[in-house]
């Protein structure tokens, strides 16, 4: 018995690192103690009760995957169809999702999951968006980005319709993503993008605080004056209101993820592997197309 208890503790350790291995995640904050799922005396009860007791405990197990300010469907989604705020309903459209299997190849629970609520998408009629939750200073984003970058520009259908949104869930990842707005609002993202990621990661330039930005956009032709005018403009304070809100919508807890209109989420530890990732999101493209 014992033998058997200890080959399930070393298959479980070999799942986990498996999964640690493809994704840069949220790290729980520290848990306040816990009150006992059963006290000695509540274990005196008797068995009827205990079906009762075990759920609370498992709720609150569960609770720190989940982002610390999660936005519940209460919060802002109603349980009646969403509609866009804009009022423009032919750009922004909630996906309905499917009772019939998606892919030939792929699981959903397994491979991927489905997003419910699922989410509107800011794409026109017959174009399917895929997403791209990811940080600058996730290694394995930068590990995953020159294969993005590949597809995006030569392997995406025609039909598909890519769209970055950088991770919210500290104030770390938040400056990162002022900075990849920025970037942007100054017509400079395509130019940069892959070249922050080496910026960060090859040449120890963490890009943390303002003045290192500074530095690094002065580096690539934009002057402090302009950089700091932009950094600080509506407009990337707009861009940054509405990343805040998809991450708090699709739950997002780790990079890289992606997601597939607005219905549709997974990443590369899921698939099984880089290639599985790109193949699954052409299927679930492609089933979303069709339908």
């Amino acid at each position: 018995m014992s033998s058997r208890k200890l080959k399930l503790f070393a298959a479980a350790f070999l799942v986990l690192g498996f999964l640690a291995s493809f994704a840069c995640s949220k790290q729980p904050q520290q848990a306040a103690p816990a009150q006992p799922a059963a006290s000695e005396a509540a274990q005196a009860q008797s068995a009827d009760a205990a079906p009762a007791a075990a759920a609370p405990a498992t709720a609150e197990e569960s609770a720190p995957t989940a982002p610390a300010e999660t936005v519940t469907e209460t919060d802002d989604a109603p349980e009646t169809t969403e509609q866009p705020a804009s009022g423009v309903q032919s750009s922004l459209r909630l996906a309905n999702a499917p009772n019939t299997p998606v892919t030939e190849h792929f699981k959903e629970g397994t491979n991927y999951r489905k997003v419910v609520p699922a989410q509107p998408t800011t794409v026109a009629p017959g174009k399917v968006e895929v997403v791209e939750f990811f940080w600058y200073g996730c290694g394995h984003c930068f590990k995953l980005d020159p294969a993005i970058e590949a597809w995006r520009g030569k392997g995406k259908p025609p039909y598909v319709e890519f769209v970055r949104v950088p991770a919210m869930w500290n104030d770390t990842l938040r400056m990162h993503a002022r900075l990849f707005y920025t970037a942007e609002a100054l017509g400079k993202l395509d130019e940069l993008h892959s070249t922050i990621f080496r910026e960060i990661h090859v040449n120890n330039d963490p890009l943390s605080t303002v003045e290192q930005m500074a530095e690094f956009f002065k580096k690539h032709g934009v002057s402090p004056e302009e950089f700091q005018k932009t950094f600080a403009s509506f407009a990337v304070e707009s861009k940054l209101q509405r990343a805040d809100f998809l991450n708090r919508r699709y739950l997002i807890n780790s990079v890289p993820q992606v997601a597939v209109n607005g219905k549709y989420l997974t990443d590369e530890g899921m698939a099984g592997g880089e290639p599985e990732l790109f193949q699954m999101i052409q299927e679930l493209a492609a089933h979303e197309h069709g339908g």
